[in-house]
């Protein structure tokens, strides 16, 4: 359980909460584990088997005050809101973001400049690890490329441009990417992205973890109340999550990918979990697809640090809080939307 944003994260199974006068009482079995001032909070989340009263339901939504549910995994379920709810003003000022060329742009280069960065560190960290001087090199010679692709972000004042260096980056990335794989590395041979269906082992898990992390990002956007098609680095497109898309960007190379390349490099993930079909389709089998979401899940429980809040957190919260942080630019509480950093 965390508060963060004036949000009240509730993931702890088996959790009551019940308001006490003007005290939020978080309890876990009958052991009051934290208490919060009511006025401290604007909205409450709640992840899996978490029990909110009705006198706290009822008070918050007569206060205006949020409250989500999402499954254990992190679906999004529902939304709790009173009879006035400002997600009709927040939707619209979202709408109109896309009316406004130069704010539209500044949001997607922050998203490019977060993947980029982001992918650059899991390069470095790679370039680090490697087994010998050659995969070394390459891998460091792809962290240079990144850093030109975000020294270009930085000058550019076109949408498209913008679209074209993450592209341009993404390619570099996954050119290297098996550089990064130190068990069986023929086996899960990669050299750019391929999908729908994927062509190769690398691509099938890659697929995979990518629509669980894209799952999050749809919830933690529709947590917030925003329009999940309506994006901005992202083309809209009728019924693409474009929105969702656009904040998943941040997220691929330091949850996604580093979970990939860990399950191969200790061997949880190995080749006979895959199938070919016929025309070529790789995908994972039954019982490897199962350990992939164990694992994913406990990804989500590390604790990250996050520049904008200053703190640690567990990274499965990092999309919900990032959806805030973008709710506050659109809604004008905030100058610039600033992507997460991992460090």
């Amino acid at each position: 359980m965390h508060v963060l944003l004036n949000t009240l994260f509730l993931m702890t199974p088996r959790t009551l909460v019940r308001l006490d006068h003007e005290t939020v009482k978080i309890e876990v079995e009958g052991e009051l584990k934290m208490q919060v001032p009511l006025h401290h909070l604007g909205s409450i989340v709640c992840f899996g088997d978490v029990t909110l009263t009705t006198p706290l339901i009822m008070r918050c939504a007569e206060d205006k005050r949020l409250i989500v549910y999402h499954d254990q995994n992190g679906r999004f379920k529902a939304r709790v809101e009173g009879p006035v709810s400002g997600n009709v003003f927040l939707r619209r000022a979202q709408h109109q973001v896309l009316t406004d060329s130069k704010m539209t742009t500044a949001i997607a280069r922050n998203i490019v400049a977060g993947k980029i960065r982001n992918a650059r560190q899991v390069v470095l960290r790679g370039a680090r690890e490697a087994d010998n001087e050659e995969d070394a090199r390459f891998l460091q010679d792809t962290a240079r490329e990144l850093a030109r692709g975000l020294d270009a972000l930085a000058k550019t004042p076109d949408l498209e441009q913008i679209r074209g260096i993450e592209g341009n980056a993404a390619r570099h990335y996954f050119a290297t990417f098996d550089r990064m794989v130190r068990v069986n590395r023929e086996a899960f041979r990669i050299t750019h992205r391929n999908r729908r269906p994927p062509l190769d082992r690398m691509n099938a898990l890659l697929s995979f973890i990518y629509a669980l992390l894209l799952n999050d990002c749809l919830s933690a956007v529709e947590g917030v109340g925003l329009d999940p098609q309506v994006g901005y680095l992202h083309v809209l497109r009728s019924g693409r999550p474009a929105l969702a898309l656009d904040l998943m960007e941040e997220f691929r190379a330091v949850l996604a990918d580093r979970l990939a390349l860990t399950l191969i490099n200790r061997r949880q993930v190995v080749e006979g979990d895959f199938i070919e079909r016929p025309g070529g389709a790789v995908y994972i089998n039954d019982n490897a697809r199962k350990e992939i979401v164990i694992a994913y899940q406990k990804r989500k429980q590390e604790e990250v640090y996050h520049p904008v809040l200053d703190r640690k957190v567990p990274l499965g919260l990092v999309p919900h809080i990032q959806a805030r942080l973008l709710a506050r630019v659109l809604r004008g509480d905030a100058e610039e939307y600033l992507p997460f950093m991992y460090r």
